[in-house]
Order: C-alpha cells, then sequence, then structure tokens
C-alpha cells in the first residue's frame, strides 16, 4: 500500500524514538536495563513495546543488547590495552570475567584474550585490504567506472600515491557540542554519500545551517557490527536553543581530551587514517582511547573537490591517559 504523508510522519516518530533507545542502551550497558525502563525512554507501552521494537530493530532487545555488550567489548578490548578484561567485562554490563569470556567467545570464536592478542594483525590485514580497494578504485577510475557523487565524509578515492598517512596528531580540549542529526543504517560507503547529499544536506539547507560546522560519526565498527546494521549519524552545530525539525533529533557531543589530525584526501584514506591512527600512533602516545565517539569534524570553511572527491577535515579520536 502506497504511503501517505501521515504515515511517513509516523514513520519517522518511530524511527527518532527507537534511536533514543539505541542510544540509552550503549550510553547505559554498564547497569542493568529492562524492559519498562527503554520503553519509557521511547514512550511506548511497556506492554507492546518488545514487539515494537522486534519489528523495528529485527532483533529480540535481549538479542540486540547482548551483541552490542560485545561489540563494545572487542573495540575496547583493541583500543584499551592498558584495561583488564574484568575492567572491561564490567564496562559493558558482565559481573565477571567467566560470564563475560563465555559469551565473547560464543559471538567472536575466541576469547577476549585471544581477540586482543589478534588486534595488530587484524588491523595490518585491514590495511592491506583498504589499501587493495584503493588502488582498484583508481583503477576503475582510469577505466572510465564511474564513482558515487561524493560528500563530507563520503566521497570515493582517486589518487594511488596517497597509501600512508603521518597526520601530525595534538592532544587538544574540545568543548561540549550542541548538534542536530540524522541517523543512517546501513554499510558505510556509497550509501553514506547518498544519505549527506540526498537527505541531510538538503535539510541543513532548509534549516538555514550552511556554512556552519558538521560531524560524521560512525557509531559502529564495520569490522565487528554486520554491514546492515552499522549506523552512522550526519551532524551539524546547532545554538543550545535550537529546536530540531522532522526528521531530525538533537543531541550533544561530549567535550573533553581528543587527539585531533588534520586530514586531506578521500573517503577511502580516512580509513586507512583511522585505522593507522589506532595501530601506529595510539599505542606509542601514552594515551588510550575512551567510550565517547569518534569523528570526522568539517569546519565551515573546509575546502572539497566534488571532482576528485578530496575533501578537508579533522579526526578527532577520545582519549585519555593509561
Amino acid at each position: 500500500m502506497k504511503s501517505t504523508p501521515l504515515s511517513n510522519t509516523h514513520a519517522v516518530e518511530y524511527a527518532q524514538r527507537m534511536n533514543k533507545v539505541l542510544d540509552y542502551i550503549d550510553q547505559h550497558l554498564d547497569t542493568p536495563l529492562d524492559l519498562p525502563t527503554l520503553a519509557e525512554v521511547a514512550h511506548f507501552s511497556a506492554f507492546h513495546f518488545h514487539r515494537v521494537f522486534l519489528a523495528w530493530v529485527g532483533e529480540t532487545l535481549g538479542d540486540y543488547m547482548w551483541r552490542r555488550r560485545l561489540e563494545i567489548a572487542a573495540v575496547h578490548l583493541a583500543a584499551r590495552s592498558q584495561a583488564t578484561i574484568l575492567e572491561i567485562a564490567l564496562t559493558v554490563g558482565f559481573g565477571s570475567s567467566e560470564a563475560f569470556a563465555r559469551a565473547f567467545k560464543r559471538r567472536f570464536g575466541c576469547t577476549p584474550s585471544a581477540w586482543r592478542a589478534g588486534t595488530p594483525q587484524r588491523w595490518a590485514d585491514e590495511l592491506a585490504s583498504n589499501r587493495l580497494r584503493h588502488v582498484n578504485s583508481n583503477l576503475n577510475q582510469r577505466h572510465g567506472k564511474p564513482d558515487q557523487a561524493a560528500a563530507p565524509g563520503t566521497s570515493e578515492d582517486t589518487g594511488l600515491n596517497n597509501l600512508e598517512f603521518k597526520m601530525d596528531m595534538k592532544v587538544k580540549k574540545l568543548p561540549a557540542v550542541r548538534v542536530a542529526y540524522m541517523r543512517y543504517t546501513g554499510p558505510y560507503g556509497a550509501g553514506v554519500n547518498r544519505f549527506w547529499m540526498e537527505t541531510f544536506a538538503p535539510w541543513c539547507r532548509a534549516n538555514g545551517l550552511d556554512g556552519v560546522g558538521c560531524y560524521g560519526i560512525g557509531l559502529d565498527d564495520p569490522g565487528v557490527t554486520a554491514a546492515a546494521k552499522c549506523r552512522y549519524d550526519a551532524c551539524v552545530e546547532v545554538p543550545a536553543n535550537f529546536v530540531a525539525k522532522s526528521p531530525a533529533g538533537t543531541a550533544d557531543l561530549p567535550g573533553g581530551f581528543y587527539a585531533v589530525g588534520n586530514f586531506v584526501g578521500t573517503v577511502p584514506d580516512i580509513s586507512l587514517a583511522w585505522t593507522e591512527l589506532l595501530r601506529n600512533w595510539l599505542p606509542s602516545s601514552g594515551m588510550q582511547a575512551d567510550a565517547r565517539p569518534c569523528f570526522e569534524y568539517y569546519p565551515p570553511n573546509a575546502k572539497y573537490d566534488p571532482r576528485t572527491g578530496v575533501l578537508e577535515c579533522q579526526i578527532c579520536l577520545p582519549v585519555r591517559s593509561l
């Protein structure tokens, strides 16, 4: 049946409410989460919430929370080398390292310690894979195969030479920022690009937010989370009293210390830069990543070439001392 404007409005409202629940879960993984509490966050009836959640997310509430706890734990195991396995287990809501180890092995096929030990090789494999895609993308271009149109944080690659990134990273204290955001769910890459171009950028223009700093936040690690379940927030800075018009919402990006590096390149390059940052810079920095989101910041004056897909941004990794 063809959707009416009213039904589309209702679908957007559902999406916004459910996104609040998913964000709440991520922010409270170390605490008990029950159905009535989450139903209240979404302003849905607790009696029907479980069915609504299953229909919208495609997983039961219990399965989703179990998956998120383990996926976040996998990221922490890789990035927080000084944290003990028990500390990470408690961070994501497990009561003991034994229960955590059993669940982790069931999800990833290895123990938490083996996952951590294998991190350097996984990152090396990821770099090699990204570089191969980088080269193949350029070969396709040279043979006349068109790439997707590009947007901040989502352009396609055009160069063969810039395969290593040695950004001058500086640890800075950034302020908290109020943003309006829209969320995309699905594989990163071309889909995110279309989301910026066809959905988020027009919304920004319609709300007088052209020429304002923007942020791209990948909420999931595609090396851990299935591509179809990866989430990405396109964000734009707004005043504290800004009221977001549907289908956008508002949120606060937390302030604090971040490792910040100026980046010039394309989106495949950004993937390489993030991996090399975690693999090479972070272990030698005396810092460790914490649980705040990583993001790319696009200043108002950031350059972007729609012909080549080359863009400027700042890569921002939340850090704290070891």
